[in-house]
């Protein structure tokens, strides 16, 4: 065990335990809105209040963009990998052939 580590957990703790309680009176202090019942119907998006409406086309683009950075880096990374085994290979290959010449 690093000797500073402890230390460093025990701060943490302290940091969570003493956030922990000023978080919930900022929370249980801000005005909340009005509770509605909940719709059993369908509502046309053009008929909600605009603070209600979310952009769907932005979300979409990111969580795609996310996705593919994701996949490229793990191709890039599976890519990188065979490459230095290839260089494995070909060196032990090279010693075979010295060794039985």
């Amino acid at each position: 065990m690093v000797p500073g580590r402890s230390r460093w957990r025990a701060v943490l703790l302290w940091i969570l335990l003493a956030a922990g309680p000023a978080a919930h009176v900022s929370l249980s202090a801000q005005e909340q809105p009005p509770k509605r019942p909940a719709q059993d119907e369908f509502v046309p998006l053009s008929e909600l209040p605009p603070q209600e409406q979310l952009p769907a086309a932005p979300l979409l683009i990111a969580a795609y963009s996310v996705a593919w950075i994701v996949v490229a880096g793990y191709l890039f990374s599976i890519w990188r990998r065979m490459g230095r085994v290839e260089q494995e290979l070909a060196e032990v290959s090279r010693r075979l052939q010295q060794r039985r010449s």
